[in-house]
Order: C-alpha cells, then sequence, then structure tokens
C-alpha cells in the first residue's frame, strides 16, 4: 500500500510499493462520469464475423452489429443459437406429457392386459437400460467437473480484473497523496510556487473521484457477479446430485418390478429433463457469449482502435487530456521539489557559518552534502546525473551520514550537515519526489491505453481458453443428462413392462406343467406337492413347450 504518513516515510518505503499497473475491467461507468473516459461518435465493430447470426428481433435477418452486450439485438441473435435446445425442450414437455395422458387413459379403460414376452425385448431392454444409466452417470461426472472448473476459471479473471482495479485505484490515490503531500511539505518556508501548488490542487480532486469511483463500482460489480456465480454454481451440483440420484433409484426400481414407483420417478424426471434440455441451451448461449468476448479482445489487441468499441463499456481507457495533464503536473512536482531540495543543501546545509543566528545557521560543518540528481530538465525531459550527484531512490541512506548531533537548543554540537529535523523534512521531500518520478510510466500507461491492451491480451492468452472449454463442458455434460434421462424414462417402462409380461409368462408356464404332471400323477397321493414346489421352481420351459416358447410370445 502507498506510504500515506509521507513526513515519516522513508525511500525504503516507498521504493517497496508495488511496481504494477493494474486496469479497471468489470464496471459500467455513470453518466457523470463519462467526461473522464474517451467518447467518440465512431464506433468499430469487434467480432462481427462470428456474431453474424439470425436475429429474431429484426426479422431473422443477420445480425450485424458485432460484439455489444448493451445491445438486446446481439442478446437476441446469441440467444436464438440456444433456440433447439429450447424448442426440444418444449416438444418433450408436450409430447411425452400427451404419452404419460395415453397411457393413464389407456390403464383406465382397458382393464384387460394381452400380455407377450420376449426374451430378446427383455435383454434388449436391459442392455439399453444400463448403457443409458451409465452414459447418465458420465454426464453428471462431466457437468460436476465442468461447473467447478468452470467457477474456478470465471472467480480466477473476475479476481484479476479487480486486482488490476484496485491496482490503478491504488495508484491513481497515491499519486494524488503524494501530490498533496509535496504542496503541504515545508522546510523552513521554503515552499513550492504558488501557482504550482494551485495546479495541484485543481488536478488531485479529478484525480480523487476517478479512483473513487473506480473502487465502488468495482466492489459493487465484484460482489454482483460473485453472487451469481455462486448461485449458477450451487444449481448445478443440485442438478447434477439430483439427477444422478434420479438415474440411480429409476434403475433400482425398474430392476425390482416396482411399477408405481417407476411411473412417478417417470413424472419427476420428465419435469427435471425440460428443465435440463432449457439450461442445456442457456449455458450454450453463456459459451457463445464468451467466446465472442474472447474474440473481440483478440481484435481490439491486434487492431488497437483508436475509436470507441463495445469494450469500452466494461474497460474503459482513461480520458488521454486528463492522464495527460496529471503526467505534467507529476514531472513539475518532482521538477520543483529536487530543485527545492537542491537549493537546501546548496544555501543553508553546506553553508560554514560561525554563527547560530537562526533556523537556516545550526552550526553545521564538515564535509559538503552530496546534492541530489534531478531526473528531469527543465523541459521535463529526461537527464541523466552527473558524477557526486546523489539519486532520489538513495538518498536517505547517503544523508543520514552527515547528521550531526544537536543540542537541546537543536544546534549541533558535533561534525555534520543536518540536523535530524532537517533530515526527516529533507527524507519526506526527496520520498515524494522520487514517488511521483515512479509513477511516470503508469500514467503515460493511461494516455495510450496500453493498460487495457496489456490486460486484455492476459485474460484473452490466460482466461479465456479456460472459460471456453469449461462451458462447454457444462453444456456438454446436461445434454449427456439430459438425453439419457430422457431415454432412461422410457426403458424403465419397456423394462419393467417386459419384467411384467416375464413374471406373468413364467406362472402360465408353470401352471401348464404342473397340470401336465398332475394328469400324469393322478393316480400317485402325492400329486398336490406341484402346486407348492412349482412356486420356487425355476424359469425352465420343458421340451413339449420349446417349439411354442421359440415363437417368443404367450398370450393368456
Amino acid at each position: 500500500m502507498g506510504c500515506f504518513n509521507l513526513v515519516g516515510c522513508t525511500a525504503v518505503e516507498v521504493a517497496g510499493e508495488r511496481e504494477h499497473v493494474g486496469i479497471n475491467g468489470v464496471v459500467t461507468w455513470p453518466l457523470d462520469t463519462r467526461r473522464f473516459l474517451e467518447e467518440n461518435t465512431t464506433v468499430l465493430l469487434l467480432a462481427q464475423q462470428r456474431t453474424s447470426r439470425r436475429d429474431p428481433l429484426n426479422g431473422f435477418n443477420r445480425y450485424t452489429g458485432g460484439w455489444n452486450i448493451s445491445n438486446k439485438h446481439y442478446w437476441a441473435s446469441v440467444g436464438f443459437t440456444a433456440a433447439p435446445f429450447f424448442v426440444t425442450a418444449g416438444l418433450w414437455f408436450l409430447l411425452f406429457g400427451i404419452c404419460l395422458c395415453l397411457v393413464c387413459i389407456c390403464y383406465c379403460c382397458c382393464r384387460k392386459e394381452h400380455y407377450g414376452y420376449s426374451r430378446i425385448a427383455y435383454a434388449l431392454s436391459l442392455m439399453i437400460l444400463i448403457f443409458f444409466t451409465l452414459m447418465a452417470i458420465v454426464g453428471c461426472i462431466v457437468l460436476y467437473t465442468g461447473q467447478d472448473k468452470f467457477h474456478s476459471s470465471t472467480y480466477s479473471m473476475l479476481s484479476y480484473v479487480v486486482d488490476q482495479a484496485d491496482t490503478t485505484a491504488e495508484n491513481l490515490r497515491n499519486v494524488s497523496d503524494y501530490l498533496s503531500a509535496a504542496k503541504k511539505i515545508g522546510l523552513d518556508a521554503i515552499v513550492l510556487p504558488a501557482d504550482i501548488q494551485k495546479s495541484m490542487d485543481d488536478i488531485m480532486g479529478t484525480i480523487k473521484k476517478v479512483a473513487n469511483t473506480l473502487s465502488d463500482t468495482t466492489e459493487k460489480n465484484s460482489k454482483r457477479i460473485q453472487d451469481g456465480l455462486d448461485i449458477i454454481r450451487m444449481a448445478l451440483i443440485v442438478l447434477a446430485a439430483i439427477m444422478l440420484c434420479l438415474v440411480f433409484i429409476g434403475f433400482l426400481f425398474s430392476i425390482f418390478g416396482l411399477e408405481f414407483l417407476v411411473y412417478c420417478l417417470v413424472i419427476i424426471g420428465w419435469i427435471l429433463v425440460t428443465g435440463t434440455i432449457i439450461l442445456c441451451g442457456i449455458f450454450l448461449l453463456v459459451h457463445n457469449v464468451f467466446a465472442d468476448a474472447c474474440v473481440s479482445m483478440d481484435e481490439w489487441v491486434q487492431k488497437q482502435p483508436k475509436v470507441h468499441t463495445a469494450l469500452e463499456d466494461v474497460l474503459p481507457c482513461v480520458n488521454k487530456d486528463l492522464a495527460q495533464e496529471v503526467f505534467l503536473r507529476t514531472m513539475d512536482a518532482t521538477l520543483y521539489t529536487v530543485t527545492v531540495l537542491n537549493r537546501v543543501i546548496n544555501d543553508v546545509a553546506n553553508t560554514n557559518s560561525p554563527t547560530v543566528d537562526g533556523p537556516l545557521h545550526f552550526n553545521q560543518t564538515g564535509p559538503p552534502l552530496p546534492p541530489l540528481c534531478n531526473p528531469l530538465m527543465d523541459d521535463r525531459s529526461d537527464r541523466k546525473c552527473i558524477p557526486g550527484e546523489v539519486e532520489l531512490q538513495n538518498a536517505g541512506q547517503v544523508w543520514k551520514k552527515y547528521v550531526c548531533q544537536v543540542s537541546a537548543a537543536g544546534v549541533c554540537i558535533g561534525p555534520g550537515r543536518l540536523t535530524p529535523t532537517y533530515y526527516e523534512q529533507m527524507l519526506a521531500f526527496a520520498n515524494v519526489s522520487y514517488a511521483l518520478y515512479r509513477y511516470g510510466p503508469f500514467f503515460l500507461n493511461l494516455t495510450d491505453c496500453t493498460f487495457v491492451r496489456d490486460a486484455f491480451s492476459d485474460i484473452s492468452k490466460q482466461h479465456c481458453p479456460d472459460l471456453r472449454i469449461h462451458s462447454a463442458w457444462i453444456y456438454i455434460g446436461l445434454f449427456l443428462v439430459s438425453a439419457a434421462v430422457m431415454l432412461s424414462l422410457i426403458f424403465w417402462v419397456i423394462y419393467a413392462r417386459e419384467r411384467r409380461h416375464r413374471v406373468y409368462t413364467k406362472k402360465i408356464l408353470s401352471s401348464r406343467v404342473c397340470g401336465e404332471s398332475e394328469m400324469e400323477l393322478s393316480h400317485q397321493p402325492h400329486s398336490s406337492r406341484c402346486s407348492t414346489s412349482s412356486s420356487r421352481m425355476s424359469f425352465k420351459t420343458p421340451r413339449t413347450s420349446v417349439g411354442f416358447q421359440d415363437k417368443a410370445t404367450f398370450y393368456s
């Protein structure tokens, strides 16, 4: 963090501040701060080729507005890509609901049941049911893994953007505080000129307003986005768990022939599958929006546009005039603070006065104090240090060697060019001057929008690939789950029916075998044992019935 108690700062503390230049990546600026941002009536369309989709709000003509999340036609066109899933969800809900109604009507009106049994149908339905159960399990695993990775990727990107915004706001506040310190720090009536102080006052108010707006809106957006991500994550986790339990329980109920419970699960699954298909379409939409945004960032970085783009509604460049003005004021402050310090060194510290007649003469003696190196010329161009000058960042260590011991009256009683009080005041000046000079590149990056370009490049290279992959995992997992559960519902009913017919056919065959046995053994006293033992006999077809069973169908 910045050093805000500037009088007590050291050069080491200032040098230890973060060098990173940040940006704001998630805020939409309010109208009263638009004057701090670039405004241009010319707009460059980004990702125009990728976003060329049918727009249902415009007669299904091609959308030509590029990536623009504030445009309702963009959302309509990208939402149209998920239309097949929404239509599928509607058809499934309608058609399967009609089928359920027909089944209920047939069951209520047609009480007499005609059973038929096929070994092939029984085995095939069981195999298909197992396959779709495994498919649903795999889909739930893909869905759970995808949502976890997607949440991590979006959280990582959001944290990156928020950190960049916070760092930028912090740097702006630090500059404002350093400008204020440069204006306020006094060295025995030696202060900055009045016109420089006035220009600093004007620019400090603007800097603080931009910094406060940036940090406040970023914090609000961060919390809102994070809350949304948490809700989405929880919904997907719950959905994956419910679907997994539904498939597993439905499979068990079908295996054990619990038809009533199977039909109850079919009704529940019918509704859940509809919702899952809708979610699948929604995440296809989300996937396309993320992909469009990543393509837009790539194009922005490559073209480096000088005109307005839709991305600036999310990640705006700071107004060039404002950034340039702040940069000039920081350079002026650096130039004049170093000039003031060198004036003190030459006119006060390095004078040899035999008398003690005021605050500027305190019996200073010894080797002369080396002057500071001014990093700027009078025209604000860079200047190289000459031998014998002390660089700003090393001033504290060098000047400490020239501090004398003082009496109670503040007069040197030993060799030295600075009293402890003068040393602290001069060091505070040097620290402020060095800090302001060090923020020069930061404002240059604001001036040419380098910080936005670097942010877009980092997001595109480091975050976009994972976002694309993991959002695709989610809608693929949702598609697998919805398809598997949809077909499982059908085969639960088919397998339960085949199992019921198998049990009924088994009873028919058992009764026929017992009937034949009773006719052959009617003269024996233990013939009644057939009915008892038949209930425990395994399903074995007698030789006389082989031809009949090979036809694979029995009727009552």
